[in-house]
């Protein structure tokens, strides 16, 4: 077992909030393997690198010598989660729960290691509880707490309705803390208010509390908004390799920083190593092939990571660069000059304006891969090739 301090090292890598740093501290101490706790609904059959950021957690735990519990809320699913909705959402069915449910496990299964990984479905307790049962775990609340929490007061406040079933669901996330006695608990930013319950009904139920870890929602491709399948921002872990290489290769600079410490299962020092040599001046596309290789490596194999980066460059020395490619060199400060400033300066756009509006319409790349962020600086003593619309080339060179 590493010592407490490298293993909070990697257990905070990337989280939002640790809650309660000292009693975790506490649990490690002992020396015994935490019980840590994830769970999932199964809504949706196939998962996107959003959903696997908590999977890597597991995994990381798990090579720290912890026991991983994959929860799958197939009781839940009948319910549906109402985070961070405005209405009331639809309950699966028992058979799309079923298929989505296996689903889910033969994807998971790419991250975590199943010798250290514990399965469990919720419906093997909660589908054992009485009517009786149901009324004392829900007197354990009260509506005034329920209303604490953000989207339900914000319905109630607009009138929107809450029907009495959405109530149950947090109590029931938190129920299954205490039928797994979880020691740490795992979930994005948007369900602390359920983790919380867990730790509350563990008290009432006489059990250590346990400690929760939140993780933040990955942001899609567009850099803003949560990934996800229904704005198209997303990249889905069984796409093709070529697809997937694609994808990550046009993720801004600014960005992959955080898809890497999020999704990678690089150590922190060689990220590290790799910050710096970025701000030396390493073309930060390098550092992006080798991500994109790895993740695709993780999900399909080594072969077809080499084939979907052969494939990548094959296309982008085919897709009509010049030969004569004309060389622009530019001064820059010691800060970076900003990619609007370099693409007016080296006669690609007439105006700083046009390289925005075309960023924002997606038509501009360097080295071949996108450009979104619209505030990007390049670094002094780099160089890349710029590429507007089919037809517009340089290669800027900053002194």
């Amino acid at each position: 077992m590493p010592s407490i301090e490298d293993a909070l090292e990697v257990i905070k890598r990337g989280c939002d909030e640790l809650l309660v740093e000292a009693e975790l501290i506490e649990k490690l101490k002992t020396g015994h393997p935490l019980r840590v706790k994830a769970g999932f609904d199964p809504t949706a059959p196939d998962l996107h690198l959003g959903h696997t950021v908590l999977l890597n957690k597991l995994r990381q735990l798990q090579e720290l010598g912890h026991q991983a519990v994959f929860l799958i809320g197939d009781f839940t699913g009948l319910i549906g989660d109402p985070t961070g909705k405005n209405a009331t959402r639809p309950p699966l069915t028992p058979d799309q729960i079923e298929l989505n449910a296996r689903t889910y496990q033969a994807q998971v299964f790419k991250i975590l290691d199943p010798e250290k990984t514990e399965v469990e479905f919720n419906s093997r307790w909660m589908g054992a509880m009485s009517a009786a049962d149901m009324v004392k775990l829900a007197a354990k609340h009260t509506v005034a707490r329920m209303l604490e929490r953000d989207d339900f007061s914000k319905r109630y406040a607009s009138g929107q309705p809450i029907a009495i079933h959405e109530f149950l669901y947090p109590l029931i996330q938190g129920y299954d803390s205490v039928a797994l006695r979880a020691d740490l608990e795992l979930g994005g930013t948007d369900q602390k208010f359920n983790l919380l319950m867990g730790r509350e009904l563990q008290r009432h139920y006489k059990q250590p509390s346990q400690c929760i870890l939140t993780m933040p929602l990955l942001e899609g491709l567009d850099g803003v908004n949560k990934m996800s399948k229904s704005l198209g921002n997303y990249i889905g872990i069984n796409e093709p390799p070529n697809e997937q290489f694609g994808k990550l290769m046009s993720v801004s600079d600014t960005l992959m920083w955080r898809y890497i410490e999020l999704l990678s299962f690089e150590s922190l020092l060689v990220i590290r190593q790799w910050k710096r040599e970025v701000d030396e001046g390493r073309n930060p596309r390098d550092i992006k092939v080798m991500f994109a290789q790895e993740i695709i490596t993780r999900f399909h194999d080594r072969n077809a990571a080499e084939a979907a980066l052969a494939d990548f460059e094959a296309r982008f020395r085919q897709g009509a660069v010049p030969d004569d490619l004309a060389e622009v060199r530019l001064e820059a400060p010691d800060e970076g000059l900003p990619l609007i400033q370099a693409l007016k300066l080296a006669g690609l756009v007439p105006s700083t304006s046009e390289a925005m509006r075309s960023i924002a319409g997606g038509g501009v790349k360097l080295d071949g891969e996108k450009a979104t962020d619209k505030g990007l600086l390049l670094k002094k003593g780099t160089s890349v090739v710029a590429q507007i619309g089919k037809r517009r080339y340089a290669r800027i060179v900053l002194d």
